[in-house]
Parts: C-alpha cells; structure tokens; sequence
C-alpha cells in the first residue's frame, strides 16, 4: 500500500474548515478515478487540516498526484497556510470493519 499525507496549517479554524469540505467535495470525486482504497481528512482545533489517501499501487499515486494538483492550486490561491506532504508505504495499519452484530429474535 501507498500513501500521499498532506499537512496544511491555516491560519484560522475556520478558514481549515472551509478547506475541508472543498477537500472533501473534490477529493472525494476522484476516489473511483483513482482507485483510491482511503481517504481521511482530520481537522485541528488549530487549524490544521490533515489528509491521508491510501493507493494499491505507484501508478494510482502518481495518477491522483496529476489529478488533484488543481485542486490544491485553487485552495492555494484562496487561502494562506503552510503546507508539508509526503509519499510513503505503510508499514502497518489497522482499522476496524463497521459490523452490525445485532441478533433479531423472529
């Protein structure tokens, strides 16, 4: 598995906030484009805006790096905050399936 990690860091919470539903909005249309198996944005109380994607593969990758550059150039262009992202492979990663275990009594 690969993951593209973006750290932003704005000025305001609310200006973070604002960033993520325009994060969540477009990055979540290219999630069957790219064949994105995750994607988590997490917001700060401080105004940091976190965004983790989970790819099969490099070739996904760098397709949803293409794809989502003018995205990033747009929120670029309405808002100041720093930003720092990386590639990486996952070592490890654990999440736990949503699981109904109701029983039902017929």
């Amino acid at each position: 598995m690969f993951a593209k990690v973006y750290n932003l860091r704005f000025p305001s919470v609310a200006d973070a906030k604002i960033a993520a539903s325009y994060f969540a909005d477009n990055l979540g249309g290219l999630i069957v484009d790219c064949q994105i198996q995750s994607l988590n944005i997490s917001l700060g109380q401080c105004g940091s805006l976190t965004i983790q994607t989970k790819f099969e593969s490099s070739e996904r990758l760098r397709s949803f790096e293409v794809k989502s550059s003018n995205i990033f150039k747009e929120i670029k262009q309405s808002f100041a905050f720093t930003e720092n992202h990386y590639v990486g492979v996952y070592t490890y990663a654990y999440e736990a399936e949503a699981v109904d275990a109701k029983l039902s009594a017929n």
